[in-house]
């Protein structure tokens, strides 16, 4: 059982992520010695939810370097450098359980909101997962799922999705984008935290974040796609069937990277605005769906993007809110928080229904549009789902 100590200790971690935010988190040193994961991770007694689909997980995690371009934000270090997750259908639950992120990238964390020293940082890094590393794939072709994290949150936020759809038959590439979360764990005991963030939020930073993404989720399609890198999980991947997702500016760099890219089908932005003007363009009549807090993405919210993106959206659409959700309901967070007893007064919604929302409407998404499997939860309103409404401006 988790101490009483850890228990507030994480509560008040958890609720200080619910209002983080999206740009400008408090940065911490540009290099830090990064600290080498555990094979088995500890346990802190928090818990993801539990996959629904029939597979097994496996996962993988891959370096990637794009030798084509000089990283934008420190250009003295060299290539573009990402760090990618791959949650995949395996053989079975083989292998050595996952851990959900290193202690130092939990304690720069926890750090970058004032926290270090008193929250312990292996109550957040030893929140259990249910990937197993060094498992075979299941066989078979399978689609292909890119997923972009808020900026400055590391793509460990988006885990539960990943393993989700991973239980369902999808091989699942979480990215994280060098210097642009508070810390990610690199080859040869580096940590890069975020440089973005000191350049302040302004439509331009965002922007360049936008456009930089999006070159590196192609760039990631062709990595695995491709065999160099990915070996026997690109044998699995199915090239034809390939779609992206991402919370915050990561939903914006979804919508980028299919308009550069004719090789994604579809997209999902969960809460994001898409900060590229005009909104929504380029993408060729392929299906786009927005999910986010009704709060903020409402066709009367004053701050959202989305009522232009929907008049350019040509293809299959849905716009739909979330009521009672707040930014971080489309992540892990507000899950583990709920596990602790903690809630947010401003975002009624439960840790416990954001995520039943976020995986129901996220994989009905990708079945209908990556398998062709009829969805009628996509149809319209249902007595099941009943804060979330279909926006028809």
């Amino acid at each position: 059982m988790i101490s009483r100590h850890r228990r507030a200790a994480a509560a008040t971690l958890l609720t200080l992520a619910l209002a983080a935010p999206l740009l400008g988190a408090t940065p911490a040193a540009s290099v830090n010695a990064a600290r080498t994961a555990p094979q088995v991770p500890y346990s802190s007694g928090l818990e993801l939810p539990s996959p629904t689909g029939p597979y097994p997980v496996g996962r993988r995690t891959l370096h990637l370097v794009d030798r084509n371009r000089t990283d934008p934000w420190v250009p003295t270090a060299g290539s573009r450098e990402l760090m990618v997750t791959v949650s995949y259908p395996a053989r079975s639950a083989s292998g050595l359980p996952a851990a959900y992120m290193t202690d130092e990238e939990a304690r720069l964390l926890l750090e970058a909101r004032g926290l270090d020293g008193v929250v312990p940082h292996e109550t957040v890094a030893g929140a259990r997962t249910h990937a197993h590393v060094g498992t075979r794939p299941a066989p078979g072709h399978f689609p292909l799922v890119l997923l972009s994290p808020g900026f400055s949150m590391p793509r460990t936020t988006l885990t539960s999705i990943a393993e989700d759809l991973a239980s369902r038959g999808y091989v699942v590439a979480s990215v994280d984008h060098a210097y642009e979360s508070v810390g990610t764990a690199f080859p040869g005991g580096r940590m890069l935290t975020c440089v973005a963030c000191e350049r302040g939020d302004t439509l331009q930073e965002r922007a360049a974040v936008v456009r930089g993404r999006a070159r590196d989720m192609s760039f990631v399609i062709s990595e695995l796609t491709d065999g160099r890198r990915a070996g026997t999980l690109s044998h699995v991947i199915d090239p034809r069937r390939i779609a992206i997702g991402g919370h915050s500016i990561g939903g914006a760099a979804a919508a980028a990277t299919m308009a550069a890219d004719p090789r994604v089908r579809a997209g999902v932005d969960l809460d994001g605005n898409f900060v590229l003007h005009p909104a929504a363009t380029r993408l060729g009549g392929r299906p786009f769906m927005m999910l986010g807090a009704q709060s903020a993405h409402s066709p009367n919210s004053p701050t959202t993007d989305w009522p232009k993106a929907w008049k350019h959206l040509n293809g299959w659409k849905r716009w739909l809110t979330v009521a009672g959700a707040g930014h971080f309901s489309f992540t892990d967070l507000p899950y583990l928080a709920g596990q602790l007893g903690v809630s947010d007064p401003a975002v009624p919604l439960s840790g416990e229904r954001g995520w039943r929302i976020t995986h129901d409407y996220v994989s009905a998404f990708f079945d209908l549009h990556l398998r062709g499997i009829s969805q009628p939860l996509l149809d319209g309103p249902k007595a099941t789902h009943p804060e979330v409404t279909f926006q028809q401006p």
